[in-house]
């Protein structure tokens, strides 16, 4: 099934940059659909962005629109969380996840997805 390997994840002052890789291993068939998701210490888990294997749809979080940029090489078997400006308020672990949908229209940050990766650690202050 979908394996999926984080890294990226490091300490960084706001208004700073990282990107976050996850390896991805036998997407297809599995699963089509690949989201970063993060969660903070007492809160929720929160969708942020997706990417559609077939054609590289992507949708994103409110509160990451224009600032965070989901992105895929398939060549690579690579999928990337660029993050910019980010904020004290995206300090989080951060998961990279996969699901199978039968339509793109689905891959979405607020839906369930079956396979998770371990995560890393961001931290912005």
């Amino acid at each position: 099934h979908v394996q999926l390997v984080e890294s990226g994840g490091d300490s960084v002052q706001a208004g700073g940059s990282l990107r976050l890789s996850c390896a991805v291993s036998d997407l297809d068939p599995f699963a089509n659909c690949v989201g970063w998701f993060r969660q903070a210490p007492g809160k929720e888990r929160e969708g942020v962005a997706t990417i559609y294997a077939l054609d590289s749809g992507t949708n994103y979080a409110d509160s990451v629109k224009g600032r965070f940029t989901i992105s895929q090489d398939k060549t690579e078997n690579m999928v990337y969380l660029q993050m910019n400006s980010l904020e004290p308020e995206d300090t989080a672990m951060y998961y990279c996840a996969a699901h199978f949908f039968g339509s793109g229209i689905y891959c979405l940050p607020s839906n369930w997805f079956r396979y998770w990766g371990q995560g890393t650690q961001v931290t912005v202050s």
